[in-house]
């Protein structure tokens, strides 16, 4: 019986060091790995352990990398991943369209983050290498969320993810609150510029098409097919949008799409003109699938709907 009992309290001993030391355990070393997930892309993509070596192949991976508190892991970015600021600092792996698979291989991530642009050539170029790959390619807002929490499922960062996708959320509900019950007639008509030469707009299938949307606009152009399509003036004048809207950029001529817009003698007299609602955003900020994408569509929210949201600061 003296036996039993001994080993009956050095099993209790034991089961209360185990519970005690998983508990002491980081919170993403409680993530169970190895693990498969779907990308989306649709490819299975098993990682054996969490990464420890992070490279992004665009600029909106690496937001979303850094979003998560990984930048300590992040090893290699392309030459356009800008934001943040300390991102212009990590190693650089080529451009986006133009990634240094040499480059990359010569880092040892244990993680890269593509896009569908990779899809083609570098992702099974990396993976015959015996790189494990996971594609982020979301082409609507509830897709950029679903990106972030993948990106937290592969990197033990699931609770890091699991809030910002919520903070998101929220802010997003925010706005469409607000801009889902207006009649028609107070939905403005919006025209947005990509480039003015040739003169481009956005189509129904884009991320920015949604936003100005979800912001309470109508968009002249969602009637064109194809995601950027090129847009008469004769078209514009006819439409004669309420608001226009041109994305700046970087570089000398980051501006030039709205001096268009703000200058164009043939447009003196659209509605927007007349009422001075032009105003110029970072494309970035609408354009990168990333988690600032609310930012932009707060920023348009208010453009379009000032009276409702408050003047653009």
């Amino acid at each position: 019986m003296r036996k039993l009992g001994v080993l009956y309290l050095v099993s209790v001993m034991l089961v209360g060091l185990i519970v005690a030391c998983a508990c002491a355990l980081p919170a993403e070393e409680a993530v169970l790995f190895p693990i498969e997930v779907t990308d989306q892309l649709g490819r299975v993509v098993k990682l054996e352990k969490i990464p420890e070596r992070i490279i992004s192949l665009a600029p909106s991976n690496t937001e979303i990398v850094y979003a998560l508190g990984l930048e300590d892991k992040l090893v290699g970015v392309t030459e356009y991943c800008d934001y943040p600021e300390a991102a212009k600092d990590k190693p650089k792996i080529g451009g986006y369209k133009t990634v240094d698979i040499e480059r990359v291989v010569e880092i040892q991530p244990d993680l890269v983050l593509a896009t569908d642009y990779h899809k083609a050539e570098v992702i099974p170029g990396l993976e015959r290498l015996g790189l494990t790959v996971l594609a982020l390619d979301p082409r609507s807002l509830d897709e950029v969320l679903e990106a972030i929490t993948l990106a937290g499922k592969c990197t033990g960062k699931e609770d890091e993810a699991s809030q910002l996708v919520t903070e998101m959320e929220n802010r997003v509900n925010a706005i469409t609150e607000k801009t889902a019950g207006l009649a028609e007639a107070k939905k403005l008509w919006v025209f947005y510029i990509v480039c003015h030469d040739p003169l481009m707009t956005v189509g129904s299938d884009t991320l920015i098409h949604e936003l100005i949307v979800k912001a309470g606009g109508i968009n002249i152009a969602q009637d064109l097919t194809g995601d950027y399509p090129t847009i008469g003036l004769e078209t514009i004048i006819a439409t004669n949008p309420e608001v226009m809207i041109a994305g700046t950029g970087h570089g000398s001529n980051a501006d030039v799409p709205l001096q268009f817009a703000q200058n164009e003698p043939r447009l003196a007299d659209v509605d927007a003109r007349v009422s001075n609602q032009i105003y110029g955003i970072d494309a970035d900020l609408i354009s990168r699938p990333g988690p600032r994408i609310v930012d932009g569509l707060e920023l348009l929210a208010k453009m379009i709907h000032p009276e409702i949201f408050g003047p653009v600061e």
